[in-house]
C-alpha cells in the first residue's frame, strides 16, 4: 500500500510538472523530461516490485547510467534551445552610441543625499560605477546595500565573460579592497552587488581550533561505546577492553577520514579555505559526520558544488566498499548475528543484502562479517550529511544545483521531515536541533552566483541525494516479504 502509495506522488509530481512546463514551450518540456529521465528507474525499480517482480543489479545499473546519459543529453538540447530563443544583445532598440557616451543614472536623488545614503566613500562608488560598459553590465540604478552598494541594470554580455571583466576592472580601480558579486536580485534579474574586502569570511580562531581538537577526541571516543555496545557492553565502564573495540571504531574513524580529506583536497584544488572540521559525537553511530566553515568566498556554483560532493562521494563510496565486502565476506559462522528484520530498516542495504546473502535473509539470525556492521554505520553517517538542509553538504549540494529559493524550501521541508521521524527514532530529534541551531543558514552567494553547474554536475547531485533517501527509508513489510527479508 504504501509502495503504491509512493508511486501515485511521483506520478502526481511528473503530471504537475509537465502541465506547468507545457505554457513554457520547448524549453519547458525538455527540462520536464530531464526529470523524467532521473526518475523513471527509480518508478519501474519500485513499481515491478510491488507487482512481484525484482530486477536484479546489473540491470538497475544499467537503467541509472542510462538514465543520467539521457539526462546530460537533454540538458545540452535545452541549452541549445534556450540559446536560439534569447535575442543577441545587439538586437537591443536602444541607441548604443548615446549610451557608451552617458554616465549610468542612479536613484533619483541628489548626489549629497546619495552620499548621506551609502556608507561606501562617494568617490569609491564613482570609481566603481565605471567599470561597467555596453558589453558587460549596463548599471541604471545605484542602491545602499549594508556597507557596500548594489548595482541594477541590464547584463549585456556572458555571465562568466562579464563577471571576469567586471572583477578585474574593479580591482584596477580599487585593489582589493572590495569583492564584486555578481547575483540574482530580488526580481530574478541579474545586479551587481559591490561589498567592502572586511566582509570576507574570518579565520579560524584559537578558541574554535580548541574546540574542534575536543570534538575530534570525543568522536573517537564515541565511536570506541559505539564499538562497544556492538560488541555487548558499555565501552565506558569497562575501557580495559579496548582492543576489543579498536577494529571496529577504526573503521568508522577511516570513513569519517576519507569523507573529510576528500573534501579538503577538491578545496584545496579550487584555492578555498577550510576551517577545522567540527566533529559531532553521537553514541549510538560513531559520530553525525563533521561541520566545515567555509573561510574563502567561493568563485561559482560549480565550486560550491564540487567540495560538497566531494565528501559524502568518497566517504560513501568507502562505506559502500566495506558494507559489499562484509556482504562476500559473511559467512553462517561469522562474528556477529543480527536478526533479519534489521535488514528492512534500510532499502539500499536491504536490496543490496538480499542480492548477495539470498535465502540467509530468510532465516531469524544473520550471521554477518564485522564489515556489514562499519559499512552500514558509514552509510547512515554519509547519508545524514547528504540531507538537503542549510550548510550540510546535501544543503550545499541543492543550492549549488537549483539556487537559493529551493535550498530554502528544501531546509523547512527537511526540518518538518525530521520532526515526524522523532515518533519513530530519538536520534531525528537530535540531528533536527543540530541543523536548527548550527546549520540551517544557507551559504552566502558565490562571486559569480548566475553560472550555473553543468548537467553532469546536475545528474551526480540528484543521484547521491536519491541514494541518500534509499539509505535512511525503510523497506516496506509487503516489500520486504516479497524480496524475502525477516522471513
Amino acid at each position: 500500500m504504501i509502495t503504491a502509495l509512493i508511486l501515485l506522488v511521483a506520478l502526481g509530481i511528473l503530471g504537475w510538472g509537465l502541465y506547468r512546463a507545457l505554457p513554457t514551450g520547448k524549453p519547458g518540456i525538455f527540462a520536464w523530461l530531464q526529470s523524467v529521465a532521473l526518475m523513471l528507474p527509480w518508478l519501474l525499480f519500485f513499481g515491478l516490485s510491488a507487482a512481484g517482480i525484482y530486477m536484479n543489479l546489473a540491470v538497475v545499473l544499467f537503467l541509472l547510467v542510462s538514465s543520467t546519459v539521457v539526462y546530460i543529453v537533454l540538458g545540452r538540447l535545452l541549452r541549445a534551445i534556450a540559446s536560439q530563443s534569447e535575442p543577441p544583445p545587439s538586437s537591443s532598440p536602444l541607441d548604443l552610441s548615446k549610451i557608451s557616451t552617458e554616465p549610468a543614472p542612479v536613484l533619483q536623488t541628489s548626489s549629497s543625499e546619495l552620499a548621506e545614503e551609502l556608507a561606501m566613500p562617494a568617490e569609491d562608488v564613482q570609481l566603481a560605477r565605471g567599470i561597467f560598459g555596453i558589453d558587460t553590465f549596463f548599471a541604471t540604478e545605484t542602491i545602499p546595500y549594508q556597507d557596500g552598494v548594489i548595482f541594477r541594470g541590464n547584463l549585456r554580455g556572458e555571465p562568466e565573460t562579464s563577471y571576469a571583466q567586471l572583477s578585474t576592472s574593479l580591482k584596477t580601480r580599487l585593489g582589493d579592497r572590495y569583492r564584486l558579486f555578481l547575483v540574482a536580485g530580488e526580481d530574478s534579474k541579474p545586479v551587481v552587488v559591490i561589498l567592502p574586502s572586511t566582509n570576507d569570511p574570518k579565520p579560524t580562531t584559537l578558541t574554535q581550533a580548541l574546540l574542534a581538537g575536543v570534538l575530534g577526541l570525543a568522536t573517537i571516543a564515541s565511536s570506541m561505546e559505539t564499538a562497544g555496545t556492538l560488541k555487548g557492553f558499555d565501552f565506558f565502564e569497562k575501557p580495559g577492553r579496548y582492543l576489543e573495540v579498536l577494529p571496529l571504531s577504526a573503521g568508522i574513524l577511516l570513513i569519517l577520514a576519507v569523507y573529510e580529506l576528500a573534501r579538503r583536497w577538491t578545496a584545496r584544488q579550487h584555492q578555498v579555505r577550510l576551517s577545522p572540521p567540527f566533529f559531532i559525537p553521537a553514541i549510538q553511530i560513531g559520530s553525525f559526520g563533521a561541520l566545515t566553515r567555509f573561510q574563502s568566498l567561493l568563485p561559482n556554483r560549480s565550486t560550491l558544488f564540487d567540495i560538497a560532493f566531494a565528501g559524502p562521494a568518497a566517504g560513501g563510496l568507502a562505506a559502500l566498499g566495506m558494507l559489499m565486502a562484509g556482504l562476500v565476506l559473511s559467512t553462517p559462522t561469522s562474528l556477529f548475528q543480527i536478526p533479519a528484520e534489521f535488514f528492512q530498516g534500510s532499502i539500499l542495504v536491504g536490496t543490496l543484502a538480499r542480492v548477495v546473502l539470498g535465502s540467509a535473509l530468510q532465516q531469524p539470525l544473520v550471521s554477518i562479517h564485522p564489515l556489514v556492521v562499519v559499512g552500514w554505520l558509514g552509510l547512515v553517517i554519509t547519508a545524514i550529511n547528504l540531507m538537503p538542509a542549510g550548510q550540510l553538504d546535501g544543503g550545499r549540494i541543492v543550492q549549488s544545483i537549483y539556487g537559493r529559493k529551493t535550498a530554502g524550501r528544501t531546509t523547512v521541508a527537511t526540518l518538518i521531515v525530521l520532526g515526524i521521524a522523532t515518533l519513530a527514532n530519538p536520534l531525528a530529534l537530535y540531528w533536527a536541533i543540530v541543523i536548527l541551531v548550527l546549520q540551517r543558514n544557507l551559504e552566502r552567494p558565490a562571486l559569480n552566483e548566475l553560472v550555473e553547474p553543468n548537467d553532469a554536475r546536475a545528474a551526480l547531485g540528484l543521484l547521491v541525494l536519491f541514494l541518500m533517501a534509499a539509505t535512511l527509508l525503510p523497506l516496506t513489510p509487503g516489500l520486504a516479504g516479497r524480496l524475502g527479508i525477516g522471513g
